[in-house]
């Protein structure tokens, strides 16, 4: 990943290497390098997901009409 991609064009060079990689077309050295570079394209992704969830926040209103922001929870929390 020399040039910074956006999460969306990451995902879909993702899931672009993985179907090159389960047509079993390539060989042999190409497919590892086509792993390492999924490798990598998911470890950001998942960076990014883990950023934006810190971010995400709930707005709900109270019983007076008031709105209060809680954490976002995830269902593994």
């Amino acid at each position: 990943m020399a040039t910074q991609k956006t999460f969306e064009q990451s995902m879909k060079l993702l899931e672009q290497i993985v179907e090159q990689l389960e047509s079993s077309e390539l060989p042999l050295e190409k497919a590892l390098k086509k792993f390492e570079e999924g490798i990598k394209l998911s470890k950001y992704c998942s960076e990014k997901l883990d950023e934006i969830e810190k971010k995400v926040t709930i707005l709900l209103q109270d019983q007076d009409g008031n709105y209060i922001e809680t954490p976002f929870m995830s269902e593994n929390d």
